[in-house]
């Protein structure tokens, strides 16, 4: 069960965002992954709980963040429920969307997971709900994902398999680079991984 720890930073003029604790795990049914999320100053900022199934599609999310809260999984698409700080009032929201992402490295791995591209294939199009800080406000957008390169490191607990990805906003034409090995985010723009207590684990 890999558990570990991402910095998040501003991809742009790198300012620090915080921190995120996480511990993950694959089973016969999918992957679990759980974080709490700190500020720079070490307040707590929020949680992500993430299921999904063995071809991965999100079972469920719950995502917390200043006070407001998201609960969702895949139904008709993809389906939530956002809750407002009060409590008092919320609402449900459902598109025709793949699935979820948002700032957690937990949803890159997830994107992987679901669409599986394969080298040198041309890149995939996928459509995501996004959730933003700090209100978890949902955004629908476009993605295509590429499989770059896929190289074998060695490393002391065994061959370690990395893969690189391509990730194109298909709103903006922006494209950020994206490495992953098993379930575990090495890097990306905005995520550093600064601790990781054990190996990442491996899909089949």
């Amino acid at each position: 069960m890999p558990r570990g720890r991402y910095s998040l930073h501003d991809p742009h003029d790198r300012t620090p965002l915080g921190e995120e604790h996480f511990h993950c795990a694959t089973g016969p049914s999918g992957w679990r992954y759980v974080s709490q999320i700190t500020t720079p100053s070490g307040d707590h900022a929020g949680s992500v709980d993430l299921t999904l199934d063995e071809l991965g599609r999100p079972i469920r999310v719950e995502l917390h963040a200043a006070s407001w809260q998201v609960r969702g999984g895949a139904l008709d698409g993809v389906t939530w429920v956002r809750t407002d700080p009060s409590g008092a009032h919320a609402t449900e929201g459902n598109v025709p969307a793949h699935a979820f992402t948002g700032a957690s490295p937990a949803f890159l791995v997830a994107t992987a997971r679901l669409l599986r591209p394969a080298p040198a294939a041309p890149a995939t199009r996928v459509r995501l709900v996004a959730f933003t800080s700090p209100v978890l406000a949902p955004r629908t957008l476009d993605q295509s994902w590429s499989l770059v390169t896929r190289e074998t490191h060695a490393t002391d607990n065994g061959p370690l398999l990395v893969d690189e990805y391509q990730v194109t906003d298909l709103d903006t034409g922006e494209q950020r680079p994206v490495h992953i090995a098993g379930d575990v985010v090495l890097a990306a723009p905005g995520i550093e991984l600064e601790d990781l207590e054990s190996p990442p684990s491996r899909f089949d």
